[in-house]
Formats: structure tokens, C-alpha cells, sequence
């Protein structure tokens, strides 16, 4: 995964422990490796453990992920489908082994999952990367999108009987996910997103696309690889299934617009950075569209709308009251102001963002 840092205090270590016994029915569960953050998350804490005296599947490494009060606890149900669901299609994403809804455990709506093994792309080599982008991708665009969509709707039937939160399909869905961003922009009074989102609406390409599973948050920290090979696919609470454009542009989007200075690149290579970023962008793009076919309309409405997905995450996080959670570092940084100005050229309509303290280049 990524670096880890100091342990996790002792309380929800211990709250989590105590859960896990009572839910394995095993008392004398402990750790073999305590709870250790990892970093890499920006909107959900992650760590990494092993337990003592565990069944199987618990007896392997392990990861917590506890999703920000911000997000609705259903979500730590939906993930736990589509992770299992495409990892039961041969994918190597993790399997979640337990999934809970419930806020009061840990703080937030969690998973309990698989550790894979492997590096993160990046840290594994620095040769060939478009390359494992695309046949990663292109592996997970291949397998059947109807799987997903079956494995949520029980799912979320079962939550919703024993009084957990409903959900279904939809949530995976993209005219969900175009439903979502329209509430939350009518909920958080997001004025200056409305008429972006509107242009969004009114622009739909037309006629029916391939619909396929995307990840929705490709990009090479999301890839693992040991010797070689990629061992896993990491992070998956953006996945939708939709026309292949959704997913690549937003890999595109990622890939051009996150910010040096949150890379870790030093300022004296960020010049030097910026060249292999756009080569590495016109590689990928070019290598997918020889694999498969690419319409450019479609991949520039996509494009926008990946814009819009972090635009109204971004403005979301600018507003929240004081004491909560505040600014995590990619909302914090001019990151939305790229994405703003992406937007703007390729729909010209420009959205309007709530000013953050201070910007991190």
C-alpha cells in the first residue's frame, strides 16, 4: 500500500477488537500486528493489521477502512458488493470480509478487507506505466456489468430488513450518480456549480453506450504490483457502471490536474515533472484508443463531468462549518481551480468555487 505512520490510540483499537469479537464469536481475539495508520486517503482513515486466534478468512492481513462522517453509511455496504462482486468475476480487487453501517463503532461506517500485497504503481517502476494502466483497465472493462448491478440489490434489501439503510443499483448507476451531484448541489446551496451541472444535464451524449464497470478513480496509486505483475486494484467507493469515457476521462483528469506539491515533488522538478505528466497523459489517452474505440465528444463530456464530481466535493469541504472535519490537503490546494478551468474550456460555462484560506501548489 502506502508509507505508514505511528500506531492508532489505543480506544478504537480496542472498540474495534471488542466488535470483532463479538461478531466472530471469538473472545480471545487480538492483534498480531496492531492497528496502523497508512496514508493515502483523503476522505477515509486507513489502516492495516493482523489478527491473533481469528478464523478463517480473519487469520490474514488485514485492512480497516472508516469512511468521514461526511458520507452516507450505506456506502461502507455498497463497497463491500462491488468489491466482492468484481473481485468474484476474477478481478484482483480485495475482498471485504465484513462490512458495518453503523457510525457509532468506530466513529464513521466501516470495512474490514484483504491487505493485498504490492507497491503502489509509481513506487514499483517508473517505465511502462501507461501501459499497465490501460491493460488493467481494459481488463476490468471487459468483465460483465451486469454482475454488479445484480449483487447490489440484495444487498441492500438485506440492510434495509434487518433496519439498516436501503439502497440498491442505483447507487452504481449514471443516471444515479448525475442524480447525486444534483441533490448535493440543491442541498449544500452550491450556487455556483448550478449552472455548470445544468450544462451537464442539457449535454448528455446521445444514443445508447457500452456499458461497462469503471472504477471511476483509476490512476497509479490506486494499482499494486509485486515482481512485475499487478497484485491488486485498490479504492472503489467511485465505481459506476458506464460508457468506458466515464472511466478514462476521469484517469485523464487525475492523471493531468492533481497538484506537484501533493505528489511529493519537489519544486526544482516540478518543471521537469509537468513534461513527463502530459507525455505520460498523451500515452495513455493514445494507447487506449488503439485497443478500443474512443469518441472524442464523448470523452471531453466525461472529462466535465469528472470536473464536476471534484468541483462539488471541493465545495462541499470550503463550506463546512467550523469544527468539523475541515480541509483535507486536495481541497485544501488549487486542485479545484485546475478542475474549474478545465471545465470552462471544454464546456464554456465556468463554475464557481467558494474561496479555501490558502492554496497548496
Amino acid at each position: 500500500m502506502a508509507a505508514r505512520t505511528k500506531h492508532l490510540n489505543a480506544e478504537p483499537a480496542q472498540s474495534l477488537l471488542e466488535y470483532l469479537r463479538a461478531e466472530l464469536y471469538e473472545p480471545g481475539l487480538g492483534y498480531i500486528e496492531p492497528l496502523t495508520p497508512i496514508t493515502g486517503g483523503y476522505d477515509t482513515q486507513i489502516f492495516a493489521f493482523r489478527l491473533s486466534g481469528a478464523p478463517k478468512p480473519f487469520s490474514i492481513p488485514l485492512i480497516l477502512r472508516i469512511l468521514g462522517s461526511q458520507h452516507p453509511p450505506a456506502r461502507a455496504l455498497s463497497e463491500r458488493a462491488t468489491q466482492n462482486a468484481v473481485a468474484g468475476l476474477g478481478y484482483p480487487a480485495p475482498r471485504a470480509l465484513l462490512a458495518s453501517s453503523d457510525r457509532t463503532i468506530l466513529g464513521g461506517a466501516f470495512l474490514v478487507m484483504e491487505r493485498l500485497a504490492g507497491q503502489p504503481l509509481l513506487d514499483a517502476r517508473r517505465l511502462g506505466v501507461a501501459s499497465v494502466l490501460i491493460e488493467t483497465q481494459l481488463r476490468l472493462h471487459a468483465l460483465d456489468a451486469e454482475v454488479l448491478l445484480l449483487a447490489l440489490d440484495p444487498e441492500g434489501q438485506t440492510s434495509s430488513a434487518a433496519g439498516g439503510p436501503s439502497f440498491s443499483r442505483e447507487v452504481v448507476t449514471f443516471e444515479g450518480h448525475l442524480a447525486r451531484l444534483e441533490r448535493r448541489i440543491a442541498h449544500g446551496s452550491l450556487r455556483g456549480l448550478e449552472k455548470a451541472m445544468a450544462w451537464l444535464s442539457d449535454h448528455r451524449p446521445m444514443g445508447e453506450p457500452r456499458r461497462v464497470i469503471c472504477h471511476g478513480d483509476f490512476h497509479p496509486q490506486n494499482i499494486l504490483m509485486t515482481d512485475g505483475r499487478v497484485t491488486g486494484v485498490i479504492d472503489w467507493p467511485n465505481a459506476i457502471v458506464a460508457d468506458p469515457a466515464f472511466d478514462v476521462a476521469s484517469t485523464r483528469v487525475i492523471l493531468g490536474l492533481v497538484p506537484m506539491g501533493l505528489l511529493g515533488v519537489p519544486p526544482a522538478l516540478r518543471g521537469l515533472a509537468e513534461v513527463a505528466r502530459r507525455i505520460l497523459v498523451a500515452r495513455y489517452i493514445r494507447a487506449y484508443r488503439r485497443r478500443q474505440p474512443l469518441d472524442a465528444g464523448r470523452l471531453a463530456y466525461h472529462e466535465a463531468l469528472a470536473c464536476m464530481r471534484g468541483l462539488v466535493r471541493t465545495a462541499e469541504a470550503r463550506l463546512a462549518p467550523i469544527g468539523a472535519s475541515g480541509l483535507n490537503p486536495l481541497d485544501a490546494s488549487v486542485f479545484g481551480e485546475r478542475l474549474g478551468a478545465r471545465f470552462a474550456r471544454i464546456t464554456g460555462v465556468t463554475p464557481r468555487l467558494p474561496e479555501a484560506p490558502s492554496l497548496f501548489r
